[in-house]
């Protein structure tokens, strides 16, 4: 009520200030007339500086409303872009009922975290499809990273799980010579993996993760998307495994998996 309050006043102090030929014409007030219209408001602000608060937080809600909508929007509209992007590395079972996408850094503590809990689940219940999607969000050494595992991919797909694996459960910082090391062990030839890197494709594939991730109103790693749902920051056993079914027993009625 207060805004309208603030309203009424603007309003007033105009039609006590212009006359009716001035409100008609293209400058209804003259520089002495709008500073008497800006104390006018200075003075209510300053009196009911509270005012200012609740404008801004409605306008936060609006706003985030309309990015929840316009992520679920592109959700269903980018969902083959989601789950089926052949650039995307692709874990568990290639032809499981149930997709789960991972947006995940490899700097992120907490991607580093929720992995073992993945790992297990994808164990327990082998209907299980995941997709990594690399969002490098940290700084360079994660994008260095993303490169080395995505160039890992295309080079050897039987090794990939294994590469990403071990820079997850590397701590500390991630250097490239860390990474390199790290791929050695993995079974990479160290020369065929930076040549893999420098490809532009590369490069292009971690763009279109960054937009679709823009798309997604996604902000920071881990992010999951499991069926129609997005769900932000680390995730318990029990939650996901209550996503996973729930997603199956949707899939019957709307075939989103």
């Amino acid at each position: 009520m207060r805004f309208w309050a603030l309203v009424a006043a603007l309003a007033l102090a105009a039609a006590t200030l212009s006359p009716p030929s001035a409100v008609a014409g293209k400058n209804a007030l003259d520089t002495g007339q709008k500073e008497a219209v800006e104390e006018v408001v200075r003075e209510y602000l300053l009196k009911h500086p509270e005012i200012v608060v609740e404008a801004i937080r409605a306008f936060q809600a609006k706003e985030g409303q309309a990015n929840r909508n316009r992520a679920h929007a592109n959700l269903a509209s980018r969902r083959d872009e989601l789950i089926n992007d052949p650039s995307s590395p692709v874990g568990g079972n290639p032809d499981g009922d149930v997709t789960i996408v991972e947006f995940f850094d490899y700097r992120c503590g907490y991607c580093k975290a929720v992995f073992p809990i993945l790992m297990a689940l994808m164990k327990e219940d082998p209907n299980i499809r995941y997709v990594f999607k690399e969002l490098p969000i940290l700084g360079s050494e994660s994008v260095v990273a993303s490169h080395a595992a995505l160039a890992a991919w295309r080079l050897n797909r039987d090794k990939y799980l294994a590469f990403h694996v071990a820079l997850l459960d590397s701590r500390g910082s991630l250097p490239e010579s860390k990474v390199m090391t790290l791929a050695a062990k993995s079974g990479y030839d160290i020369e065929s993996l930076r040549a893999g890197m420098a490809d532009p494709e590369i490069e292009e594939i971690v763009k279109r993760n960054l937009q679709l991730a823009d798309s997604l109103n996604i902000g920071g790693t881990p992010t999951f998307v499991i069926g129609n749902q997005l769900i932000p920051g680390a995730i318990t056993a029990d939650a996901l495994t209550g996503l996973v079914a729930d997603t199956r027993k949707a899939c019957r009625k709307t075939g989103i998996c």
